[in-house]
C-alpha cells in the first residue's frame, strides 16, 4: 500500500479547511469524475476538475464557514482510499452536517475519481475492505 495515496487524500482535506481552493484544485486530476452519494440534490455525475471544482465553489458559497473532519482510521487497498468524514458548514441559514465516506482514486499523485456513500459498509465494500 503507498502511503503516498493516502497523503494525497489529507492534502485536500488540508487544502479544503484552509479555504485554499487553488490547492484544492491541484489534488484533482484534469478528468476527474465525482459521484455524491445517493439522494443527493444533484445527482451527478460531475465529471472533470473544473465542473467538479464549480460544485466544490457552490458548496463553499452556501454557507459562510465549513470544514472536513476525519473521524477514525483512513482504509486504502490498491489506488483506492477510504475515509470517513463528517462536513460541518454553518451560516446561511440552519447549520449542517453532513457524515459521508469518501471513496477516492488516486493516480499518478491526483484525484481521479470521488465516490461518496452515506452507509460506510458500501464504501468499504466498494474498495474490497468489507472482508
Amino acid at each position: 500500500m503507498s502511503q503516498e495515496n493516502v497523503e494525497v487524500v489529507r492534502a485536500f482535506f488540508a487544502a479544503w479547511n484552509a479555504g485554499d481552493m487553488d490547492a484544492v484544485r491541484e489534488t484533482h486530476a484534469a478528468d476527474v469524475i465525482t459521484r455524491p452519494p445517493d439522494g443527493w440534490p444533484e445527482a451527478g455525475p460531475f465529471v472533470g476538475r473544473e465542473v467538479v471544482m464549480r460544485q466544490w465553489e457552490q458548496m463553499r458559497e452556501t454557507w459562510d464557514a465549513d470544514q472536513v473532519r476525519l473521524i477514525g482510521d483512513i482504509g486504502q487497498i490498491g489506488d483506492r482510499v477510504a475515509a470517513r468524514l463528517i462536513w460541518h458548514g454553518t451560516g446561511h441559514g440552519p447549520e449542517a452536517k453532513l457524515e459521508v465516506t469518501g471513496v477516492y482514486t488516486v493516480r499518478c499523485g491526483r484525484i481521479t475519481r470521488m465516490d461518496f456513500f452515506w452507509d460506510p459498509d458500501e464504501a468499504l465494500k466498494a474498495i474490497g475492505l468489507d472482508e
